[in-house]
């Protein structure tokens, strides 16, 4: 499949939070490589806190990245201005909290049309809103236009989010944690609708969730990612029913539908300001813990042996890599 979007050693740090020369940046995507595709649903998934976002915005355009490239129908990103105004037009984002993305002051009808608006989108705009409305969900969308957010549900806020991303007719839309706030009815509304554009219009997404179940219901690949990196990554019926790295088979094995009993991770993701060595997961992998890296041999690499930036399908961990392993 010819990539739509592609990262390419994407590395994007922040200052470090404390004043003075003592302060650590924080690397919050540190060696990224991605691809999305036309007509493909890619999940990146994580903890809080794994870079995922930030990730996110850094393909979007909205944080500039240290280093690396990202790459969009054929031509690398730039950052002037008028080209991020053009790329925006062609990459939307869906944020999670409908209510916080929506003017309270705002009708339905304003707030789809805001972005025609902007962008200076040719043709009858009372149509194109129309039928961003309805390819939304919002039937028949006349009905919608002069309501405002308090009016609707919080399904039906989502669809006018969603809907204010289809009228500039976008290419791929990046959706994190689309449907976080919604209750579990609603939420298979608006997968189930993703699902839909994705099929009559050939839209791409990335779906940004902490939600492995989430990633099953709608993804057709998945990429797992931890303290700044991929760990995991590959068609989501592989990745999800054979995970091979610890922190893919300890996120799934929450899931009621496992079947396995629940990994307990051990503390919290470490510092990103002070990320360890060797494998950036060793000191939580249970693995490690329960002696089955020493049992194979490559203990001492867990602890000390950096794995390399994750390209394409595979996995980033040296029991899953090594002879026999994962």
């Amino acid at each position: 499949m010819t990539a739509l979007l592609s990262a390419t050693g994407l590395r994007v740090t922040f200052p470090g939070r404390r004043r003075g020369s003592s302060a650590r940046p924080v690397r919050a995507v540190d060696g990224v490589d991605l691809e999305i595709g036309g007509g493909e649903i890619v999940a990146l998934v994580g903890e809080s806190g794994c870079g995922k976002t930030t990730l996110a915005r850094a393909l979007l355009g909205l944080v500039p990245p240290e280093s690396g490239r990202v790459v969009f129908g054929g031509r690398p990103l730039e950052y002037t201005s008028r080209a991020l105004t053009a790329y925006r037009r062609r990459v939307q984002l869906v944020l999670q909290d409908p209510s916080g993305s929506l003017n309270p002051r705002h009708t339905v009808y304003d707030a789809v049309a805001e972005g025609p608006r902007i962008h200076g989108l040719p043709g009858d705009e009372r149509e194109l809103v129309s039928r961003a409305l309805a390819r939304a969900g919002l039937r028949p969308p006349e009905r919608f236009f002069l309501r405002y957010p308090h009016e609707l549900s919080g399904g039906q806020r989502q669809r006018v989010v969603i809907a204010g991303a289809l009228a500039l007719e976008p290419e791929l839309i990046v959706a994190d944690e689309p449907v976080a706030s919604l209750d579990a009815s609603v939420r298979g509304e608006i997968l189930a609708l993703v699902l839909r554009l994705r099929d009559e219009l050939g839209l791409s997404a990335l779906v940004v969730t902490h939600d492995l179940g989430l990633a099953w219901n709608i993804a057709d690949r998945v990429a797992v990612m931890y303290l700044g990196r991929i760990v995991e990554s590959g068609p989501v019926e592989s990745v999800l029913t054979a995970p091979r790295h610890p922190y893919t088979q300890a996120l799934l094995s929450v899931l009621p539908e496992s079947g396995t009993p629940p990994v307990v991770l051990s503390g919290e993701p470490p510092d990103p300001t002070r990320i360890p060595g060797g494998c950036r997961f060793h000191e939580r992998c249970q693995a490690l813990a329960s002696g089955e890296a020493d049992r194979a041999g490559v203990a001492e690499s867990c602890r000390t042996r950096a794995m390399e930036v994750l390209t394409g399908a595979g996995v980033a961990c040296h029991l899953a890599v090594a002879p026999g392993g994962g």
